[in-house]
């Protein structure tokens, strides 16, 4: 595979996280995040909730900040970079972090308000697209190439770990996430599936029947968890990925991100506008279209139990 990326970036990569690629020689880590009256209107790309906060992240390093469930939103005091922040995670009501192109990580401990770099490697050219921590310490972040980079002391280092023995197989590695009981899998292309028993010491490649792209997971039950992706392609697993069955989606738009709902209900979503709807645990879904056709990277819970929706046009409550 080529490890060939582009000099000069405009828009993120949407194609790894939501087939945009957002960058430019303009975006740096070293400088203060703009602030902007639109940044709600501007890209975003994940979502995470410290306590009863909600932060979101996205394209010239927008970080914003909701304390009433998305009813308003407000940017962050202070944020060290332009980068495109793909990916955020938080371990409490304070301790979070976010990771971004150029192999940027970003930490916070006050959530969310102010930030500092903990890594950052321009030289990389190469996204972070996942980020995941098991407690204050020990976290992962995983991108494009088969990056996957490991903290033992709460991101004040940081080191490179082999997903497997195969120096070839660099896939990209869209989506770090909790399966049942003490699982951990990263959701890849190629049809690719990662699974540690561990937390993260040792990984082993899974075969679901489908060979394109995986954007993402999300555990549904004690026992099951969905993976999904391209073109609408959506499996389920009760055994820890010993075995697999296909769900009908309803669509062809490529999945991004899902959760459950504090309903029980699953939601997933992904281009084109499209929001899945589970009601029975993840078994089946029924489609929707927004109707601005717009892509949709993440999704929360928000206000008066409205859905919020994150992408290209900012943030909405559906």
């Amino acid at each position: 595979m080529s490890r060939g990326w582009p000099k000069s970036w405009r828009h993120c990569l949407w194609m790894l996280t939501l087939a945009l690629l957002a960058a430019s020689g303009a975006e740096t880590a070293e400088e203060q995040a703009i602030p902007s009256r639109l940044a709600t209107k501007s890209l975003l790309i994940d979502v995470a909730r410290a306590d009863g906060r909600l932060v979101a992240v996205g394209e010239w390093g927008h970080v914003l900040l909701s304390d009433n469930s998305g009813g308003s939103w407000r940017q962050a005091g202070s944020v060290p970079t332009r980068v495109t922040l793909t990916a955020i995670t938080f371990v409490d009501d304070k301790r979070g972090w976010a990771v971004g192109h150029d192999v940027l990580v970003i930490h916070t401990r006050d959530a969310g308000e102010t930030w500092e770099v903990q890594h950052h490697d321009p030289q990389e050219e190469v996204p972070l697209l996942s980020v995941w921590f098991h407690d204050a310490n020990h976290g992962l972040a995983a991108g494009a190439f088969g990056l996957l980079l490991e903290t033992r002391d709460g991101g004040r280092t940081w080191r490179r770990r082999p997903l497997t023995g195969n120096p070839d197989e660099d896939y990209h590695l869209n989506a770090i996430f909790r399966g049942p009981g003490d699982t951990l899998f990263i959701a890849a292309e190629y049809g690719s599936i990662y699974r540690s028993l561990d937390d993260g010491a040792s990984w082993e490649r899974l075969h679901p029947p489908y060979e394109g792209s995986f954007w993402g997971g999300l555990t549904v039950g004690p026992d099951a968890f969905l993976v999904f992706g391209m073109r609408g392609h959506v499996f389920r697993s009760e055994d820890l990925g010993e075995s697999w069955k296909e769900l009908e989606s309803g669509t062809d738009q490529s999945l991004q991100s899902g959760i459950v709902r504090a309903d029980g209900s699953i939601v997933l979503v992904g281009l084109g506008g499209t929001v899945l709807t589970s009601t029975d645990g993840g078994r089946s879904f029924s489609a929707a279209i927004e109707p601005n056709r717009r892509g949709i990277a993440a999704a929360a819970d928000g206000v008066n139990g409205k859905l919020l929706l994150f992408g290209e046009t900012g943030v909405k409550i559906r």
